[in-house]
């Protein structure tokens, strides 16, 4: 073959091969392990660029290389540097060779599915629950679709607001088996099918996906089963996306670490302007809801994890009464107060997933069999009543909350508030006091503190001996890795006091038990007393100011935003009540959410 023959040769071949390919498909880019397709991208002198993906069990190292056509040199960057982020493949993950395909599949659906006409007439934009099952049923959209959607936001935002530490390699084929079933008739006759959810990344899953509570040192580790909560997910249908990023070790390790900061993903950002942060422990879950990278997502909360990020996100939240949902499987800190809750743009949509979540679990037994008497009839969203507010007698904790200046948009935001609730038949009651509460509020003075450092050091050691496969096996172990990877756990500049603290602890002695019983005594004579003696069916607070009081006895919470400042972050409207109230509260919240419909999409997304 003459040269001129070989040359037109390999531009056909390129032509009918590359770029037929990309154009057919819509696609951005190709993938493929280490240099396997490099002859083939050579002959068309096509643009390459390789990232580090992992490495084989003898340490060698593999890559992924991401090509595209001619000129697409920038849009390669901007996916390479996608990738990178929320991968952050370097040689302390030892990563698995197999893991790098985990990666391609995972790049290949942020990339390669094209955008067609059915997901064009869905307007997938702050979409409910509620509107994705009616266009599945009308056919207008498919799980794959919705995912591939999902998936897409992820990539071209995570980068920015570091929601995602993990997306699900099986996301996509999940998808389609949901789409299958409901081809066939044989879908879960639930809300929750084909649905994505987002899970926190110290909630277990028994899949591809690294349950590490947001520390390198569980990465690789193998979790015996999924979590209680998990279980209930899959077993209705719902398609796991992905592990929300959340605050290391749920913010237990050390007092300086910022809200939302994890050594796997980075800090994370709130996506409306002028918030200061995104708060904790949940953030990831608030973010990714809150800017649509996902419909729903799970957290779990003890103090302020679930309430806080929601207000400072503009999303729903609702912290459960400790055994109405499962905690089988969650990377705990304290047992005796833990929770798992939901978070949605949308009330219905946080009770559709407390729904699917809520029930016995007989890894959890005594609490969820307690906790089952506090499921409602037909469940949670029979409770959904936009007339909820009407003979309601709400107590206002006035003080010290509500300290806002005179004429500010958060004074005049919540006096407006007030007024709606009134007119929507609520009775309004000033707390000008509850007992205890500047106690309670004091996380050192209520006991709280140390009564955590002990149950901490015995939860989380029987946590780690049960897993499968583990690099550390005690809090003494984490403590040691930490020391011995200072550089990623930023020990200099972060420490780890509270771990330190933690380890000293022996066991629930005389003083960890005293705690208990005052933590119980300041919640009998506050919350409870205050409660009975006016009468109330919740109390209300801005944002997340009295979390730590409702913390120390156990009780739920729901977090609805309120309002913007003029800054434009957001802030929320507590409802908090007595254990086992969640299905009055999710009544409050919903009516109050339909008579202001307060949220917003983050203005720059």
């Amino acid at each position: 073959m003459s040269e001129k023959a070989a040359i037109s040769k390999m531009a056909k071949l390129s032509k009918e091969g590359m770029e037929d390919t990309m154009k057919e498909q819509s696609l951005d880019a190709v993938a493929y392990p280490n240099k396997a397709a490099e002859h083939a991208m050579a002959i068309g002198g096509l643009p390459i660029i390789s990232v580090p993906a992992g490495y084989s069990t003898s340490g060698a190292p593999s890559g992924i290389s991401f090509a595209g056509l001619k000129g697409t040199d920038a849009k390669l960057i901007e996916i390479a540097y996608a990738f990178e982020q929320a991968t952050r493949s370097n040689k302390l993950n030892q990563v698995h060779e197999s893991n790098t395909i985990h990666y391609m599949v995972e790049m290949k659906m942020l990339m390669a599915l094209p955008q067609d006409r059915e997901q064009r007439t869905f307007d997938f934009e702050e979409a409910t629950i509620a509107d994705i099952q009616a266009a599945f049923a009308a056919g207008r959209l498919t799980s794959s679709q919705l995912v591939s959607y999902y998936l897409r936001r992820i990539s071209s935002l995570n980068p920015r607001l570091r929601a995602v530490i993990e997306v699900n390699p099986d996301a996509l084929s999940e998808a389609a088996r949901t789409d299958s079933q409901r081809a066939a008739g044989t879908a879960v006759p639930s809300p929750l099918h084909g649905i994505p959810v987002l899970v926190k990344d110290n909630i277990a899953t028994r899949d591809k996906l690294n349950t590490t509570s947001g520390s390198l040192a569980l990465l690789g580790s193998v979790v015996p089963r999924d979590a209680g909560v998990v279980d209930r997910l899959r077993r209705a249908g719902a398609i796991i996306i992905g592990k929300a990023s959340m605050s290391e070790w749920d913010n237990f390790r050390s007092l300086n670490v910022p809200l939302g900061w994890n050594p796997r993903s980075g800090e994370g950002q709130n996506p409306y302007p002028g918030a200061d942060g995104p708060c904790g422990t949940s953030s990831g879950s608030a973010i990714a809801v809150a800017a649509n990278m996902a419909t729903v997502s799970l957290a779990t909360d003890l103090d302020g994890a679930i309430s806080c990020p929601a207000s400072m996100n503009s999303v729903v939240g609702l912290k459960p009464t400790p055994g109405l949902t499962s905690r089988s499987g969650i990377v705990p800190i304290s047992p005796r107060l833990e929770t798992v809750g939901p978070m949605g743009r949308t009330v219905a949509d946080t009770a559709a997933l407390l729904d699917a979540i809520a029930g016995f679990d007989p890894l959890d037994a005594e609490k969820t069999m307690a906790g089952k008497q506090f499921i409602p009839a037909g469940g949670f969203v029979k409770m959904l009543n936009a007339e909820g507010l009407k003979g309601k007698r709400l107590g206002i904790l006035r003080r010290p909350f509500f300290n806002f200046s005179k004429g500010s948009v958060e004074a005049t935001t919540f006096a407006t508030h007030f007024e709606t609730m009134t007119k929507k038949g609520a009775i309004l009651v000033d707390i000008v006091e509850m007992k205890n509460l500047e106690i309670m509020i004091d996380q050192l003075e209520s006991g709280e503190v140390t009564a955590l450092l002990a149950e901490f050091k015995l939860s989380v050691n029987a946590y780690l001996k049960q897993l499968v496969s583990s690099s550390v096996r005690s809090l003494a172990d984490v403590i040691e890795f930490n020391k011995k990877h200072s550089v990623e756990e930023r020990m200099e500049e972060f420490g780890q006091a509270i771990f330190l603290a933690s380890e000293r602890t022996n066991g629930l002695g005389e003083a960890e038990k005293a705690a208990i019983s005052r933590m119980e005594k300041l919640s009998k004579e506050g919350m409870e007393d205050t409660m009975k003696e006016q009468k109330l069916d919740a109390v209300v607070y801005d944002s997340c100011e009295a979390d730590h009081a409702m913390a120390i006895g156990g009780f739920p919470i729901i977090n609805v935003p309120a309002g913007y400042s003029s800054s434009g972050a957001p802030f929320g409207i507590a409802f908090a009540g007595l254990k086992g109230s969640d299905a009055k509260l999710i009544e409050i919240a919903y009516a109050f959410e339909q008579a202001t419909n307060v949220r917003k999409l983050p203005p720059l997304l």
